[in-house]
């Protein structure tokens, strides 16, 4: 009889273990857009990019955003746990906060483990720096990437230090993008000045193929795609 209380206990134990691992993966979903999975003996972690990327300013409540404070501790935790074997990005942004946005790109581009990008809907202004960060770049047919100048709203000094400290900025983007893909600085330059792409602005808009044909973006793929390739090159590594 005893035996018998012994494995329903042990049962009832092991039951509330999984229930507690499982709510604390739906609240890691919740605050910080992520998921840990395993397959095939490989753990991956996803984290997603969606809407704006908030920086030092908070966005206001009606507008999806990335937190790019919940974002970096969350690719340091990545890239020391033992646990897990390689980070997918999936990003559907419209860009935001350009400094906050080039910062989560120098730290997944500086990550040890591996990392593949896979764009769905849009990886717009500084989410192009994001989708080139990872080790591997896929992006799917119907999706979209701007490519535009560094601009800013509110109150601005026209002066010709306002001028060059944009260019400046402009320069650090472009030169992180031509780093990690294989386009040239001078190629999204003239991307960035077109006029004939957008109504009330310059650049351009790439379609998911157009990114791969002017090497911004290794592969057109989904998600099956960017998965496997994860998983080679963390069985790889």
């Amino acid at each position: 009889m005893s035996d018998i209380q012994n494995n329903e206990n042990e049962n009832s134990s092991e039951a509330l273990e999984k229930e507690k691992v499982e709510n604390l993966q739906l609240e890691n979903v919740k605050m910080s857009n992520s998921i840990t999975t395993t397959g095939e003996g490989v753990t991956i972690h996803c984290m997603t990019v969606i809407g704006q990327i908030e920086g030092h300013y908070i966005l206001p409540n009606d507008q999806k955003a990335t937190k790019y404070e919940q974002i970096i501790p969350l690719l340091v935790s990545v890239e020391e746990s033992d646990d897990i074997d390689g980070l997918l990005i999936i990003l559907n942004t419209v860009g935001g906060d350009v400094e906050a946005g080039l910062a989560l790109s120098e730290m997944i581009a500086s990550m040890s483990k591996p990392t593949v990008s896979l764009v769905l809907g849009g990886g717009h202004s500084i989410g192009v720096p994001l989708a080139v960060s990872a080790k591997k770049s896929f992006i799917v047919p119907s999706a979209t990437m701007t490519v535009h100048p560094v601009r800013t709203t509110g109150l601005v000094v026209s002066a010709p230090q306002t001028y060059n400290y944009f260019n400046r900025m402009q320069d650090r983007i472009l030169k992180f993008i031509e780093a990690h893909s294989n386009t040239s600085a001078e190629k999204l330059r003239e991307m960035m000045l077109a006029k004939d792409e957008l109504a009330t602005d310059m650049g351009t808009v790439l379609e998911g193929k157009q990114a791969v044909e002017c090497g911004l973006i290794d592969e057109v793929g989904g998600l099956n795609e960017a998965i496997y390739t994860l998983r080679e090159m963390a069985k790889g590594n």
